[in-house]
């Protein structure tokens, strides 16, 4: 095996193109390489790493020197061509075996589609790494996609930032080729602005530490280790800690290369404001860390600069400079904001546009309103309808407010910290903090009942309200964040187990909307119900769940989220058990029966045989015991009941002759499998599970 290293030195680019790119060459570059036979697997053979800092792009891997040789044949004219009827060769295979370099006793006859032919077998040596590197560098970095392309000089070439400098080395010796007209080279350079010094590079563990020596840490998971450590020597004896801010951390790993800690002080008098307003405050533009003490704020913060040291205090005056200003900033919002009550302010969103075909914001309200009553309803606390109700009046008031304004992150946060400061019960304020939760796939979903509503029916108004206007949803397009809204309303239902019909809810929501839909109701409600039962495949395979477990527990439909979920962790749960299988391949084997047959109706008169009449009642034994269980959404308990009818249905199968020539009996045994089929089916479609046999 030989190690091959590439460095890609480009202007600097924002955090979120690096992890794409690096994303990219992670999925891309290994099926490159296993395509060339240089590895053995599409996944990482051997050691396979790339990683990334803001201003490079770094790849390291051993792959073989060269390609398997491989056997070619190569097909010529025709065997009744080539020989005579006794066998004898004829010209045209004199002619090709001189053609390829070989004598007519070498030659081998091929059989195809069309006939017989003869060929030649022949050995094509392997091309060596170094040739196929270079040809899949140019390919694999041109074929990575950013949000934003740019382009530089007269190259047509695109990039998410200039490219400045090729370093790459096979088995320590340069590798040759060039990109965007930069030819690769066995040079390096330390960290632009700390130490821009050109590094001849060796092998990848003398540049690993050559750049260390010149101020550039490549690594993502040292940087973050780099910054903990000088985070707890500047807490230290602080009782003091982060306040998390996981994305704010992920974005400062990947947007510097050598990172300097550096902790900062504001005046006490802005602690008076609430510890959401004053992080964010802190993050928007400056990036800095709230100091805590548990959930209380204190007068520090936390900075982190691409710099060696701050021996002169420079950092540090500048980000308290402009915080304050901003520190003073929020301060005038929030007093200004909190002279206007909430309710007056939502008087003002008639004049505010939600969606062009879906009227104002006011409008939006009044169906926020009935959605939450209705689900207060449904899930059975009624106690809550006015609360509710008053929380969805509220929940858009803050986009009235300065705040949002100048901070439009703190939407629905901002509303429910002044609805709190108007001194509304707990249960409406926080339905309006939270009613925006979750926003991303990892966010927490709202803690409060009355929030998850009202966040549910936030989403599920923009989802119908986006789908009804015939706005259409691609993989790459989603201007309305229709994806981001349905994973949120599965999470919620899920996490915090609520039970309800979700096609009700979606027309219940359809019905709000009242003739300013454009699209017909049931085509709305069809295709909303697919789009949920997409994302709830897509959250099923993030937790790890099989697909064959997930389609079998989907397949029955998504008349309650929940239910889904209880459906496929039962069945993950039972996977391993040796009932498992074999009850698979026996609903397979009734599903086979079935199909394709009408419906009939069992007639226990019928029922002649012992082993359909065992059968029989022992399906309604089991299915008044299993019955409540479904309705629970016990299914595990479900599924183990069931696994009792086995014996039966073997003994049925071994026994009775369900096609028989009596159609009477016939049919009614085919209907005592399709009630069997049915009962299955309420708990999964086990047709869907893959069986090792």
């Amino acid at each position: 095996m030989m190690d091959f290293f590439l460095e890609l030195i480009t202007e600097e680019m924002p955090p979120s193109h690096v992890n794409a790119a690096v994303r990219h060459l992670e999925k891309t570059l290994p099926v490159e390489l296993f395509t060339q036979g240089l590895v053995d697997k599409k996944g990482k053979s051997g050691s396979f790493r790339v990683c990334g800092t803001c201003r490079r792009l770094i790849v390291q891997a051993e792959v073989r020197d060269q390609q398997p040789d491989r056997e070619e044949e190569i097909i010529g004219p025709p065997k009744a061509a080539a020989f005579s009827p006794d066998g004898k060769p004829t010209q045209a295979a004199v002619g090709f075996a001189g053609s390829k370099g070989v004598s007519v006793k070498d030659l081998v006859i091929v059989r195809t589609k069309k006939g017989e032919y003869i060929g030649v077998k022949t050995i094509v040596k392997g091309r060596g790494a170094g040739d196929i590197l270079a040809s899949i560098f140019p390919k694999v970095i041109s074929s990575i996609s950013f949000q934003k392309m740019m382009r530089w000089g007269d190259n047509p070439f695109q990039f998410s930032r200039p490219i400045k400098n090729i370093c790459c080395l096979l088995d320590k010796k340069k590798l040759k080729f060039s990109i965007a007209g930069v030819s690769s080279s066995d040079t390096t350079y330390g960290h632009a602005l700390l130490s821009p010094k050109k590094i001849r590079v060796t092998s990848f563990s003398s540049y690993v530490k050559d750049l260390r020596d010149n101020k550039v840490i490549i690594f993502p998971e040292k940087r973050r280790e780099k910054i903990l450590n000088q985070v707890e020597e500047k807490l230290a004896g602080k009782n003091a800690k982060l306040f998390q801010d996981d994305k704010l951390f992920e974005k400062l790993v990947y947007d510097l290369e050598w990172p300097l800690v550096v902790l900062g002080a504001f005046p006490e008098a802005y602690l008076k404001l609430p510890i959401e307003i004053l992080s964010t405050a802190m993050k928007k533009g400056q990036n800095l860390f709230s100091v805590v003490d548990g959930r209380k704020q204190l007068p520090y913060f936390i900075g982190v600069a691409d710099a060696c040291n701050d021996a002169r205090g420079l950092i540090r005056k500048g980000n308290e400079r402009v915080l304050k200003a901003r520190l003073e900033d929020a301060r005038y919002f929030w007093e200004q904001d909190l002279k206007t009550p909430l309710k007056k302010r939502a008087g003002g969103l008639k004049k505010v546009v939600d969606q062009e075909q879906l009227g104002s914001y006011s409008d939006k309200i009044y169906r926020l309103r009935k959605i939450v009553q209705y689900m207060a309803v449904k899930l059975d606390v009624m106690e809550e309808r006015n609360h509710l109700a008053e929380a969805a009046n509220l929940c858009k008031a803050d986009l009235m407010t300065e705040m949002i304004r100048e901070f439009p992150s703190l939407q629905g946060v901002a509303g429910g910290l002044y609805a709190k400061e108007e001194k509304y019960p707990a249960s409406i304020w926080k339905a309006v903090y939270e009613h925006y939760m979750p926003v991303g796939l990892n966010d927490a979903v709202p803690a409060s009942l009355n929030g998850q509503i009202l966040s549910i029916a936030d989403k599920m108004d923009a989802i119908i309200g986006t789908v009804g206007s015939g706005i259409q949803v691609t993989g790459s397009k989603d201007p309305f964040g229709i994806r981001r809204n349905a994973q949120g309303v599965c999470r919620i239902i899920i996490e915090k187990k609520l039970n309800m019909s979700f096609p009700r809810l979606v027309d219940n929501v359809i019905r709000v909307f009242g003739d300013s839909l454009k699209l017909p109701k049931e085509k709305i409600k069809s295709y909303c119900l697919e789009y949920f039962m997409n994302r709830l495949d897509f959250l099923f395979l993030t937790k790890g769940y099989r697909y064959d477990l997930i389609e079998a527990a989907l397949s029955p439909g998504i008349d309650n989220i929940y239910f889904s979920y209880l459906r496929v962790k039962a069945l993950d749960s039972l996977k391993e058990s040796p009932q498992f299988e074999p009850m698979i391949l026996i609903a397979k084997r009734v599903n086979n029966i079935l199909r394709g047959q009408p419906g009939y109706k069992v007639r226990s008169e019928l029922l002649i045989e012992k082993r359909e009449r065992e059968l029989h009642t022992s399906f309604l034994i089991i299915k008044e015991n299993v019955s409540p269980l479904i309705m629970k959404g016990e299914f595990s308990r479900a599924q183990k009941m069931i696994f009792r009818m086995r014996p039966m249905i073997d003994g049925f199968f071994d026994h009775i002759l369900v096609m028989c020539e009596d159609k009477t009996l016939q049919r009614n045994r085919l209907a005592l499998l399709q009630e069997i089929s049915k009962l299955f089916y309420q708990i999964a479609d086990y047709s869907k599970v893959v069986v090792s046999d």
